[in-house]
């Protein structure tokens, strides 16, 4: 696997709490935030495609009946409260 430089720039708290985990973890700053992009990036790619689904499903009119709506609704509101 190849890699690049990337810089950035941290508030002072922030890389302090970074440098608290790489210690605790003994791993590094860099492993880290990479770590934390390669999260980020996959969490955020399945949302955009998980609401890409939504929108074609909507334009199809593929929606859920009332009475479904009104089963579920009444599922979750039952011991509320």
């Amino acid at each position: 696997m190849s890699t690049t430089v990337l810089t950035l720039r941290l508030d002072a708290g922030l890389k302090k709490q970074l440098d608290k985990l790489a210690s605790a973890t003994q791993r590094s700053r860099s492993f880290l935030a990479a770590e934390a992009i390669r999260d980020y990036i996959a969490l955020n790619d399945w949302q955009i495609e998980e609401i890409k689904k939504a929108v074609k499903e909507a334009d199809r009119g593929d929606f859920a009946a009332e009475r479904d709506v009104k089963k579920v609704m009444k599922k979750w509101t039952r011991n509320a409260g």
